[in-house]
């Protein structure tokens, strides 16, 4: 007689396996079912035909116009009125004239609609940082940095800087002419997941800006002689420390981080050739027999990255994603999941530039799982994956974040 044991075991082996099929077959047709633009176009959809009422994308366009920031156009002069009033405030990067307030809303991977000129190549200020991030965990992916809970200073060597005179005055001969970022005691001790999230409390000078200038303490006689925290404890939002990360992870590379990130992301999700990522007049090195300019985590004093706004919502359209572009794993989801985890010292804030949502703090209209890409302008790449939504806003006053978020969510019935 037949084995029934061996028939019912068969049984189950095939409808498994059918099972993994349909899975499959399910996973794939939802995987496609999400839009990627390719290079030079990006497919629009009227509202209506993604489910959405076109008179409250219309809404928040109006929103975003009449609430552009008040600061000076000219982002130079704006610069001089507010950070350039800092020790040490004095811009050392490149400037731009921004233009009228921008935007894109993204839903399912189509815009739904767009307001002033998403063409025009402008300074994004702090988003820059999460592409300084990004960089750092293409690293990790590659092998080049272990683990970012390695301490920081055994992957960095002494950095020669470019420009010195031939013959040193004989005022500075012995002093030293190497940049050693982590020759201190105390910066030692940080490791990159500390300067990921802003706790390093790294102590040094890095381009003629000491870090202890950035937004410096009421306190005056504090600023050279204040105990230092330690790492992982204090989360202070710091331009010199950002650039030290830059300095470091460009090191690692051993090439300049704008081809890092140009090879590795920008030209996998078909971005513009019109981004530019800048550093400072001073912060050119010489690192393997050439000459690269160190870039800035911002523009704080200039620099940082020029991108449209496109480009900009492609980046937060890989992020949306987990690190996934169209079936390509360019960033690893645990990367992602990463620079999405609270930092201890601030719930708030993830890697640098990832903002949370956590517990609705900054947008109390968007859902907590939200998170954003934020920098000074205000420049804004919201990221929603409760809704598949991205909202790029580009010169929005900051105190208006959360009105613009809540004007599209009447979409979502919220």
């Amino acid at each position: 007689m037949p084995n029934s044991c061996f028939h019912n075991q068969q049984f189950l082996t095939v409808r498994y396996l059918s099972l993994l099929l349909i899975t499959f077959i399910s996973f794939t047709l939802q995987a496609q079912e999400k839009y990627f633009p390719k290079c030079l176009e990006w497919q629009m959809r009227i509202p209506s035909e993604v489910g959405i009422a076109n008179d409250i994308v219309k809404n928040a366009q109006r929103f975003a116009i009449e609430n552009e920031a008040k600061a000076e156009r000219n982002q130079e002069i704006s610069q001089q009125k507010s950070f350039g009033k800092e020790p040490f405030g004095f811009g050392i990067g490149a400037f731009s004239e921004r233009g009228e307030p921008t935007g894109l809303i993204i839903h399912k991977g189509y815009i739904i609609g767009k307001w002033g000129d998403p063409d025009k190549v402008e300074m994004t200020h702090s988003v820059t940082k999460s592409f300084l991030s990004s960089t750092v965990g293409l690293a990790v992916e590659k092998g080049l940095i272990k683990s970012v809970d390695d301490l920081v200073y055994p992957y960095i060597p002494p950095i020669e800087t470019y420009g010195e005179p031939v013959q040193r005055l004989k005022e500075v001969i012995g002093t030293p002419e190497l940049i050693d970022l982590f020759a201190t005691p105390h910066n030692k001790t940080i490791t990159w997941n500390h300067l990921l999230r802003q706790t390093s409390d790294w102590e040094g000078i890095l381009w003629g800006k000491p870090e202890w200038a950035d937004r410096p303490s009421k306190d005056t006689l504090s600023w050279e002689t204040r105990s230092r925290n330690k790492p992982g404890e204090v989360f202070e939002y710091n331009d010199t420390r950002v650039n030290v990360l830059a300095l470091a992870i460009q090191s690692v590379w051993r090439k300049p981080l704008p081809v890092v990130l140009k090879e590795e992301i920008m030209d996998k999700i078909g971005a513009s050739s019109t981004w530019q990522w800048k550093g400072y007049r001073n912060s050119f090195v010489i690192q393997d027999g050439q000459i690269m300019q160190a870039v800035s985590g911002g523009g704080h004093w200039g620099g940082g990255m020029f991108i449209n706004a496109y480009d900009m919502a492609r980046f937060g359209l890989l992020t949306l994603n987990n690190g996934n572009w169209n079936g390509e794993q360019i960033l690893s989801q645990e990367w992602i999941k990463q620079a999405k985890t609270p930092t201890e010292a601030l719930k708030t804030y993830g890697y640098m530039n990832f903002f949370l949502n956590t517990d609705k703090a900054y947008l109390p209209d968007a859902p907590a799982e939200a998170f954003f890409h934020l920098g000074n302008g205000t420049n804004m790449v919201y990221c929603d994956p409760t809704h598949d939504l991205i909202i790029v806003a580009r010169w929005l006053d900051s105190k208006a974040m959360n009105g613009l978020v809540k004007t599209v969510m009447a979409a979502f019935g919220e």
